[in-house]
């Protein structure tokens, strides 16, 4: 066997031992991705520090500082105001399931024959009734569950105790394992390989950094703007249009579809969808004109069905690890593509097509 053709193998073995590993591995693999996940976040800062003097340990102490003192402040804002506007929302759900069941299903019965016993709008009001009203809080909940799941606490408890502990040892050594990774690649690949990663480490850095930035923004300006014009549960539409404005206009479709129905059982007003649509509108605006150029720029060149593909075969694939890693994974992929692509337009096979169509039979 040709040597050319013996590595071929190699390769082709290694990746498919290295899937399989890692399909096997999933379930324990999510806080070290998640760890990954910050290191890589946190490395262009870490290296600018470094630029400025300050050691690479010490400058990971104050990037991983920073990270916590932000994310224990959004918790700290976020969470009581999650939990009033649940409480809320579990408090009024039975009188919109009543008026859904008054004002809607015969529409419904009248246009498209479905019939009441089909919906049963009762049942699930007394479930809520019966499982919520004396709850007290989201908190309540929370901690009865946890009371009879105590081996997923657990496990919960060692993956935050074990995030941060593996991302602050990844972050340190962050360029040693790049450097490592290059050393092993082969020296007549390395040149190509590089390239591909510095072309895909552009795009995902582009749309990791920037794109969190914008969901953010995005939630904040939908949260304050659905707040303004009166809508209960301004907080929670928000946060979830912001969440999945990750795929371009889900966000926008999402929030508009939730928020126009909070407000018509909210006010029986449809003029009211007025407002909702203009603060849509405006949040729009913003992103198409001001957050995405100024924090994504080029965005991760994937077209939105792709990127909901890959998150849905992600998570199918390999669960939680695999919704982590599916746009990542997606974004090298698409770099390999067009690589592949530029290729095929330059070799002799795309040429040599092209020539006989252009050149015709003689």
């Amino acid at each position: 066997m040709p040597a050319s053709e013996s590595q071929r193998w190699f390769w082709l073995a290694l990746l498919l031992l290295s899937g399989w590993l890692f399909y096997l591995l999933a379930p324990v693999l999510t806080p070290f991705f998640i760890a990954a996940l910050l290191a890589y976040l946190g490395d262009p800062l870490v290296d600018r520090l470094e630029a400025r003097g300050a050691s690479r340990t010490l400058s990971v102490v104050i990037v991983f500082f920073g990270m916590t003192l932000m994310l224990v402040a959004v918790l700290l804002l976020l969470i009581p105001l999650l939990q009033q506007q649940i409480a809320q929302l579990v408090h009024v759900l039975p009188d919109y399931i009543a008026w859904i069941s008054n004002n809607v299903v015969p529409w419904l019965e009248e246009k498209l024959g479905i019939s009441r016993e089909q919906l049963n709008l009762a049942a699930v009001s007394a479930w809520i009734t019966e499982h919520w009203s004396t709850a007290g809080g989201l908190a309540v909940n929370l901690l009865e569950y946890a009371s009879r799941s105590g081996g997923m606490v657990v496990g919960w408890l060692a993956n935050l105790v074990l995030i941060p502990v593996v991302g602050f040892y990844l972050l340190r050594d962050w360029d040693d394992f790049v450097a490592g990774i290059d050393h092993l690649l082969p020296r007549k690949l390395e040149p190509e390989i590089a390239h591909i990663a510095r072309e895909a480490d552009d795009r995902l850095a582009a749309f990791l950094r920037g794109q969190l930035t914008v969901m953010v923004a995005l939630g904040l300006i939908y949260g304050a703007g659905l707040a303004l014009i009166g809508l209960k549960f301004a907080l929670l539409i928000g946060l979830l249009a912001g969440l999945v404005s990750f795929v371009p206009y889900l966000g926008f479709i999402v929030g508009v579809t939730v928020a126009s129905i909070a407000m018509l059982m909210q006010t029986h007003d449809p003029w009211q969808l007025v407002w909702v649509f203009v603060v849509f509108g405006i949040g729009q605006m913003l992103e198409g004109m001001l957050l995405t150029p100024l924090l994504v720029g080029d965005r991760i060149g994937l077209h939105p069905v792709a990127v909901i593909f890959a998150i849905l075969a992600g998570g199918q694939l390999f669960g939680f690890v695999g919704v982590l890693l599916a746009l990542p994974v997606a974004a090298v992929i698409a770099v390999i593509v067009r690589d592949l692509h530029r290729r095929y337009l330059a070799s002799e096979l795309y040429a040599a097509d092209s020539g006989e169509e252009q050149g015709g039979p003689s």
